[in-house]
């Protein structure tokens, strides 16, 4: 297992893949000790060894490298969630990067709307990924929202349950700041320690669960994704709406 992980390492890191590569380096290498504790040949042991000191040092390359990037603002990285997989809940995409200093963050999604379209729960998404930021580590103030407005009879609920979700927050000395485009069209989130977060289906990137009392519908580890790409950089200064 230790080799075929390091293996997958090695490809990842050909492609340029460096972060995906940097976890299948730390993944085989930690595995690879563990066969050198229950090796007693001492030559495969100093062989192995031998390697795991050369993938150590390729990893800790990796990681100047990748920490440059940052330093530069031209860091990215890539997840690609495939139809029907599951866990990449909210927690599981953003907590690496919602550090302690994180006091302000930007959504923009033109679809934050209705609650009862066929198959978009996005207001609902929306208040999940306030309650995400609610619960830390980060130390959120204020969250800016840019959205586009709903129309027809879905314009009051809608300006209703943003409303709602906005003097919920204020309960947490939270400050939801609200703003509607007709253009808008990127779906992207930033915090203010420089990440920036672009997700092609935006928040709404889960399937409708198939029933209220189902597997999947509070628990969104659980439930299953349209496929999307998510892109992730980090800049030297993040962009004020």
């Amino acid at each position: 297992a230790g080799a075929e992980t390091v293996k997958r390492a090695v490809q990842l890191d050909a492609a340029s893949r460096f972060q995906e590569s940097l976890v299948c380096y730390q993944e085989g290498i930690d595995l690879l000790l563990q066969v050198v504790k229950a090796t007693t040949d001492e030559a495969k042991k100093h062989r192995y060894r031998q390697k795991i000191s050369e993938y150590m040092t390729r990893a800790e390359d990796i990681k100047k490298h990748i920490e440059k990037e940052k330093q530069d603002g031209k860091y990215h990285k890539q997840i690609r969630i495939e139809e029907n997989a599951t866990g990449f809940g909210y927690e599981k995409l953003f907590h690496e990067y919602l550090t302690e200093i994180v006091s302000e963050v930007w959504v923009e999604d033109p679809y934050i709307r209705q609650v009862h379209q066929a198959s978009r729960y996005s207001l609902y998404n929306f208040l999940r990924f306030c309650e995400m930021l609610v619960k830390g580590p980060c130390k959120v103030k204020t969250i800016h929202l840019l959205t586009s407005c709903d129309g027809g009879s879905g314009r009051s609920q809608q300006i209703s349950v943003l409303e709602e979700i906005k003097q919920s927050l204020s309960n947490y000395g939270i400050t939801l700041n609200i703003d509607f485009s007709s253009s808008i069209h990127d779906r992207e989130i930033r915090f203010n320690n420089g990440w920036m977060i672009k997700i092609g289906r935006g928040l709404d990137y889960f399937k409708k669960p198939q029933g209220h009392f189902s597997i999947g519908y509070c628990d969104f580890d659980l439930r299953p994704c349209h496929e999307t790409t998510v892109d992730i950089f980090h800049t030297k200064h993040t962009k004020k709406m």
